[in-house]
């Protein structure tokens, strides 16, 4: 008997179109042999558009901007499911998910990235409903999102992180000077500006100057209100995605991506990352030493933060030294992202890739929910 299977995509995120091709993809590579498939947008203002049935063998979802529709292999529309014929579930009937023994699902594919769906929110709701979902759950999620309490996470374990400081919205208000001033008597130029709780490089900048300290500072308050101001090293940029383990197994490092923005550009930002201007290399052109080095520490590094499903921590490489700069929980999900090159350079396809994502998240709750019966 196939299961169903929702995916869970966009969200209340300046990370939400990503998250829309992330989940396109993960509807239309799921087996369908397995799996009968709801394709689930959440808007940018919280409602959540969940279309009647199932994407099906032979169907598609195609996502273009202001467009959700049902297409058949030909490419002709067999149900036009636009946003404005899309049934509103609100916050009080998202239970319409759990449903009637056939109508229910069995588990959830979160797509999401960002706030609001990577941070434990989305994940805390689920829980709640006892439905089953891929990736981390609820405090693991939180944390890698805080890239500032990951930092303090990394520190507390030994593991080399950039230096960093840290300043909210309200502190700035109060006296952005004093904050200036601190930041440039613990970091020196360029460094880094990004908000402490978005991912995709979104509102991430490099700055060489006070005056364009303070200008990057007002424009990543504006995503966050809390900013991380972080030390610059210029090295070899490389990822370590890891793939989660059932119960009594080991969680296993895939190939290393290295990644090479163009020359053009300072470093991997949001523009880079999905113009196709960006090389990623796959396993990455470092000496097998380091590669093994480099993949403990993501094993370390998940296993740490509590991950569950997948996990993929990005590092610089300077002077063969290994540098944490952050965690994702869930990493994009198109068919060219990191993550699943990184599975197919180790002969996972993309559609094998999700299955075990799915299989993961169901091992994983059937264990949750042991633990609750047995009390």
């Amino acid at each position: 008997m196939k299961l169903n299977v929702a995916v869970l995509m966009g969200g209340k995120t300046a990370e939400h179109e990503i998250s829309l091709k992330s989940g396109e993809e993960v509807v239309n590579a799921l087996d369908k042999n397995k799996y009968n498939v709801k394709p689930v947008k959440i808007k940018k203002n919280g409602e959540w558009l969940i279309p009647g049935g199932y994407v099906s063998e032979g169907k598609e979802l195609d996502v273009r901007e202001g467009v959700f529709s049902i297409i058949d292999s030909k490419g002709s529309h067999m149900v036009n499911i636009t946003e404005e014929n899309w049934p509103v579930l609100s916050n009080s009937n998202i239970e319409q998910l759990k449903g009637g023994e056939e109508k229910k699902i069995d588990v959830v594919f979160l797509a999401l990235h960002g706030p609001f769906g990577e941070d434990g929110t989305v994940q805390g709701l689920l829980e709640m409903m006892n439905i089953p979902y891929t990736g981390s759950g609820v405090l693991a999620s939180a944390l890698a999102m805080d890239k500032a309490k990951c930092k303090e996470v990394y520190i507390y374990n030994n593991i080399k992180t950039p230096g960093f400081v840290t300043c909210d919205y309200w502190e700035w208000q109060k006296n952005s000077d004093k904050l200036i001033n601190n930041i440039e008597m613990n970091l020196s130029y360029p460094c880094v500006v990004k908000p402490s709780n978005l991912g995709s490089s979104v509102g991430t900048f490099i700055v060489k100057s006070k005056d364009e300290l303070k200008e990057k500072m007002l424009l990543a308050l504006d995503y966050d209100n809390r900013v991380i101001v972080e030390e610059y090293i210029k090295g070899t940029e490389i990822t370590c995605p890891v793939l989660g383990a059932f119960a009594g197994e080991e969680p296993s490092a895939l190939p290393l991506v290295e990644i090479i923005p163009p020359d053009s550009a300072v470093f991997f930002d949001y523009d880079v990352k999905y113009n196709g201007s960006t090389r990623e290399i796959t396993p990455a052109r470092i000496s097998e030493e380091l590669t093994l080095r480099a993949q403990e520490l993501g094993i370390k590094v998940h296993k740490i933060l509590g991950c569950a499903g997948l996990s993929r921590t990005d590092m610089i490489i300077k002077d063969n030294e290994l540098y944490v700069l952050e965690t994702n929980t869930i990493p994009g999900m198109t068919r060219n992202s990191l993550f699943p090159q990184a599975a197919r350079a180790m002969g996972i396809s993309f559609p094998e890739l999700l299955t075990r994502l799915v299989e993961l998240a169901l091992d994983g709750h059937r264990h949750k929910k042991s633990k609750v019966e047995r009390k």
